[in-house]
């Protein structure tokens, strides 16, 4: 049966941050922390910004999308009760890091978003944090909500297995959810059902295998409840503004997905394989060789079909 490992190795570099992309990012990133605090400093000088990076960047599963973009979420912290509204402390943040791009910032709902065109893009999320409580997100026009950005690295890190191989699965859903976008499911929810889905199976050394095998118990566990709630504060439930309509679109594609995965597993030539994941994953992903894959068993598909564990963790 076709064996597509080395092709996802390929795909996992194709889809990762470049060299260059981090540095760049890493440049950037500095200078609007400079940016942030100089406009404190002479602006707020009661406010004492501190900086924390966050999100897929610092959990490593950060990919480059099919338009060449990527992003970095970088925290903003005031150790103090605010005493102005969460939307003038973002409008603060706008005002200290406009201009630092020919693009103006984009004022979202939980951040600040600087647009470097058609390369990468920095998000800042405010937080206030004070002694004894939960760490406080501010939400436009809406105020303060709970959020512990640092909890769920700590989830991620403890969670993860140590060689690394849901880290590429996970890169691997993101970029079948950027490839097929449509109201796609976030990053965040994918790593989540990754990471619940990682402890139900063992992780094969073959990624083709091991994203068949994610792949089918999130179909399983998503079947028994359409839900993604987050492991810490907020603990809020990711699919829960899902309407129908976006709700259905998800499935469709993940039971689209997990088919032809688990025909590309059984198929024999690699090319033809590679056409099966290609629907879902993009260009992006090889060509395998026009060749039968040499095999005296069924060693991909009893392989994958043995690995879940379904009496679960």
């Amino acid at each position: 049966m076709a064996n597509c490992h080395n092709l996802f190795g390929e795909f996992n570099t194709e889809i990762s941050l470049t060299s260059n992309k981090k540095s760049k990012m890493t440049t950037s990133k500095d200078g609007i922390r400079e940016r942030i605090r100089k406009y404190f400093k002479e602006n707020h000088s009661e406010y004492t910004p501190k900086f924390y990076i966050q999100g897929s960047y610092k959990m490593k599963t950060g990919i480059r999308t099919k338009d060449d973009v990527c992003d970095l979420d970088d925290g903003v912290y005031f150790f103090r009760t605010p005493d102005v509204t969460a939307t003038t402390l973002q409008n603060w943040i706008w005002d200290a890091v406009n201009g630092y791009t020919s693009t103006s910032p984009e004022h979202r709902k939980k951040c600040i978003r600087n647009i470097f065109s058609g390369d990468y893009e920095i998000d800042i999320p405010v937080y206030y944090k004070v002694s004894g409580e939960e760490y406080q997100l501010a939400v436009k026009n809406n105020g303060w909500e709970d959020s512990d950005p640092k909890a769920l690295i700590d989830w991620f890190n403890n969670n993860k297995d140590t060689n690394g191989k849901v880290i590429k699965a996970i890169k691997e859903l993101k970029a079948w959810c950027d490839y097929k976008r449509n109201k796609m499911p976030s990053g965040l929810a994918m790593t989540i059902l990754a990471i619940n889905a990682k402890d139900k199976i063992v992780l094969n050394d073959r990624d083709d295998i091991l994203l068949t095998d994610i792949l089918r118990e999130i179909k399983k566990t998503l079947t028994q409840k359409f839900e993604c709630i987050v492991p810490v504060t907020p603990k809020d439930d990711l699919f829960a503004d899902y309407d129908e309509i976006r709700k259905t679109n998800f499935l469709n594609n993940l039971d689209s997905f997990l088919s032809d995965a688990e025909s590309a597993l059984k198929e024999k030539n690699n090319l033809k394989a590679s056409r099966l994941w290609q629907k879902h994953l993009g260009n992006r992903f090889p060509d395998g060789e026009d060749k039968n894959e040499q095999s005296n068993s069924n060693s991909a598909t009893t392989s994958g079909a043995a690995l879940s564990r379904p009496w679960g963790k």
